[in-house]
C-alpha cells in the first residue's frame, strides 16, 4: 500500500489535527514504514500458531477482600475548603 498525501490529509482531517508541509512529509514516512513492517509480517506462515489470548500465563488471579481503613472520615475532610461532618460541599453544576 503506498501512502500519499491525500491519505495523510484523510488521517489528520478524521482526527481532527493540522500539520504543516514539513510534518506531512514526516507522518507520511512514519506510516510508510509502518504499513511496509506490517506486510512484511503476512509473509510470515501463521497456519499452526495458535491465536494469542493472553499475554500471561496467569489467568483470573484474585486476592482476598480486606477491609482496611487508611484514615479516618474526620482526618479526610480536615483539609477540604467546605465540609459538613460526614461529606464534602461542592458547588451546584446542574441547572434548571
Amino acid at each position: 500500500m503506498e501512502v500519499n498525501d491525500a491519505l495523510v490529509q484523510q488521517l489528520a482531517d478524521l482526527a481532527r489535527l493540522e500539520f504543516n508541509e514539513q510534518e506531512k512529509t514526516a507522518i507520511r514516512g512514519d506510516l510508510q514504514r509502518m504499513i511496509t513492517f506490517v506486510e512484511k509480517l503476512n509473509e510470515l506462515d501463521t497456519t499452526h500458531v495458535k491465536p494469542l489470548l493472553h499475554l500471561t500465563a496467569d489467568y483470573n488471579v484474585f486476592r482476598e477482600d480486606e477491609v482496611i481503613t487508611t484514615i479516618t472520615r474526620e482526618e479526610g475532610l480536615q483539609n477540604a475548603p467546605a465540609a459538613t461532618s460526614e461529606y464534602f460541599e461542592v458547588p451546584k453544576v446542574i441547572k434548571k
